[in-house]
């Protein structure tokens, strides 16, 4: 017998050899971070004796920041999928007047650069009381997440068939039973999407942590690293166990939910 030729060789190998690229830093973060405290630079190839000072001082030092960076994430992703999924379904399914210039106007929100936005939050929130606050984080926050959700699950939403929804509709169901029954179920995949992408936008969100705070009372994880980097330049250990404690709820995230955002992002 023949052996079928090797084709798909050469883009295996290329393949790995990209995935090897990306994933260096996050080996090397996860190495300094299993290493005594000290200069990065002279961290060895692998840690050999494995040092968790790093993750010790971390946890005691940024323990309440990952704190606040964890409820400010399920806040927004929270409030996001809350205001996001209805306006998505009206979008879809309603015959409103008025329609292309939500969507438009949804997308121009889309284009505004998020110094824009902080700047002029920063002033709104001096006026209401908002600065320091988690709850003034989860809306600066969702002022990303919901355009965006809004525009996944529109999309989505108008392919669910119509003969579904005149279905139910025909067995006496009202539009709000209709959302909730119908079109929310047929919907997991992207809800699972929009809300797992909301929750790393907040969760990785650096300039409206830094706009929008003036005292370390609120001070997410973003931002701790970022001070912590300018306090502790010598425990490069502690720095990076810093990082790898944040990375680890968003990674974990993705694990879980891996299928259902590729069949999201699919969809």
């Amino acid at each position: 017998m023949k052996r079928a030729p090797v084709r798909g060789l050469p883009s295996t190998l290329a393949g790995i050899v990209l995935l090897a690229l990306m994933l260096f830093p996050v080996y090397w973060m996860v190495n300094v971070s299993l290493q005594p405290a000290g200069n990065a630079l002279r961290a060895g190839w692998f840690p050999a004796h494995p040092d968790f000072s790093g993750y010790a001082t971390a946890l005691h030092e940024q323990g309440r920041s990952l704190l606040t960076s964890l409820v400010v994430a399920l806040g927004s992703a929270g409030l996001s999928l809350g205001l996001a999924a209805p306006a998505a379904h009206a979008l879809a399914h309603f015959r409103l007047r008025g329609t292309a210039v939500v969507l438009f106007g949804v997308l121009v929100t889309q284009a505004v650069p998020g110094i824009v936005v902080a700047n002029a939050l920063y002033g709104a929130y001096n006026t209401l009381g908002l600065l320091n606050s988690h709850l003034g984080l989860i809306l600066a926050d969702s002022t990303a997440g919901i355009p965006f959700a809004v525009i996944v699950l529109r999309a989505f939403m108008q392919a669910i068939p119509r003969e579904i929804i005149e279905a139910a509709r025909v067995d006496g169901a009202g539009r709000l039973r209709i959302f909730r029954s119908v079109v929310l179920p047929l919907s997991t995949n992207a809800l699972i999407t929009v809300g797992v992408f909301t929750f790393l936008f907040a969760w990785s969100d650096f300039l409206f942590a830094l706009t929008l705070n003036t005292t370390d009372t609120v001070r997410p994880v973003t931002l701790g690293i970022y001070q912590y980097l300018g306090a502790h330049t010598n425990q490069w250990n502690a720095v990076m166990a810093t990082a790898v404690l944040a990375s680890v709820p968003a990674a974990a995230l993705l694990v879980v939910a891996q299928r259902r955002v590729a069949s999201g992002i699919t969809g």
